[in-house]
């Protein structure tokens, strides 16, 4: 059974960083286009980046600039490099296969919380 198991949520100041990670089943990130999303209580879940199997990214208007996704096919991980925080960036993140690919998304995992504040 796939798994998806995302960590490195934590509460920061406005204009802070963080790292999440997610690490995924054996061989999914180099089969797979990979993709962070995010969600807050009573609203959609929403895509925030993508990363192709040939490291071709995309990222959503609201984080472009700020937040850069990654993967590491050797260690089945994908990651979210989170800069210059705002307080509208905290939520839930999760990870799962891209929208873009043609494999059908996993059962969604619990996340990483996120909190923006000062």
């Amino acid at each position: 059974q796939e798994q998806l198991v995302e960590s490195g949520g934590g509460l920061v100041p406005p204009g802070g960083s963080l790292r999440l990670s997610c690490l995924t089943s054996r061989g999914l990130v180099s089969r797979h286009a990979m993709a962070w999303f995010r969600a807050t209580p009573g609203k959609q879940r929403t895509w925030v980046a993508s990363i192709t199997t040939n490291n071709a990214t995309t990222y959503g208007n609201s984080v472009r600039g700020r937040f850069t996704i990654s993967r590491d096919t050797a260690k089945d991980m994908v990651y979210l490099q989170m800069n210059d925080l705002k307080i509208e960036d905290t939520a839930v993140y999760y990870c799962n296969i891209a929208l873009m690919s043609d494999a059908p998304l996993l059962p969604w995992s619990q996340g990483t919380q996120v909190t923006v504040s000062s």
